[in-house]
């Protein structure tokens, strides 16, 4: 996997045999577990039938994503299914408007958010944006049905059923030089080599408990120099920083 491929963690890697089309990669969760909780919230966004990336139910006909999950997308592309472990099954609906944040930017990496619209309401619990995403030492959990394992030949197949991972707020020092403070979250797990990787992207980063969950982040990105998606911290998207703009963006 390229060192690109590797940054956004949302598609098609080199060694993963899938039929959808290559687009800015992505990541499942290497390390993680099967969930433990219910997420009425979570959502498999699918392109061609296939899972692309993860978002975020914040209406009942509205998600939220990260931006590169927009990268030479067009809606009628795209449907999602939305409040099942199992990304196979779960309400369906067809996305009918993609808006990516207007400072969106892929490379270098800025305001990594976007939001799309469904076709009509889903019969599933959105889940709310936090006030505040929360101090360095915060507890917080990621979400996805990305890819298990670092060599794509080894797990050709991303999981059907919904990954999770316990992780962490760390300092913004310990992510590259391409992190911004202001609007994205430096995330590291107590779990050894786990974190996001190819197809998690866009997916929720969760603070709380079962039951009361606060949406704080969108899986971005690796967050350090090494190649592989395990090691070191992840960045996401701050989605409490843009909480203003998903708010107006969202209000149609």
């Amino acid at each position: 996997m390229t060192r690109r491929g590797k940054a956004a963690l949302c598609a098609v890697a080199g060694a993963i045999t899938l039929s959808m089309a290559v687009a800015p990669s992505a990541s499942a969760i290497i390390g993680g577990h099967d969930a433990t909780s219910e997420y009425p919230f979570m959502v498999s966004v699918q392109k061609d039938g296939h899972h692309y990336c993860g978002a975020s139910l914040i209406k009942r006909d509205w998600i939220v994503t990260a931006g590169h999950c927009t990268v030479n997308i067009k809606p009628e592309q795209l449907s999602v299914r939305v409040g099942d472990h199992d990304r196979t099954k779960g309400a369906t609906a067809k996305v009918t408007k993609v808006v990516a944040h207007p400072d969106f930017s892929y490379e270098p990496f800025r305001d990594d958010v976007a939001v799309m619209k469904l076709d009509h309401p889903v019969n599933a619990e959105p889940i709310k944006v936090a006030a505040s995403s929360g101090p360095v030492g915060t507890h917080t959990r990621i979400l996805g049905w990305g890819m298990t394992c670092e060599d794509g030949s080894e797990c050709p197949q991303p999981p059907v059923t919904l990954q999770e991972l316990d992780t962490k707020l760390v300092a913004d020092e310990q992510c590259s030089e391409n992190y911004d403070a202001r609007n994205e979250l430096c995330t590291d797990s107590p779990t050894q080599d786990a974190q996001a990787c190819i197809l998690d992207s866009g997916g929720p980063q969760i603070k709380g408990r079962p039951g009361r969950w606060q949406l704080i982040g969108a899986t971005s990105r690796d967050g350090d120099a090494d190649p592989k998606c395990a090691t070191g911290p992840g960045i996401y998207t701050d989605l409490t920083a843009h909480r203003a703009w998903i708010e107006r963006a969202t209000a149609n």
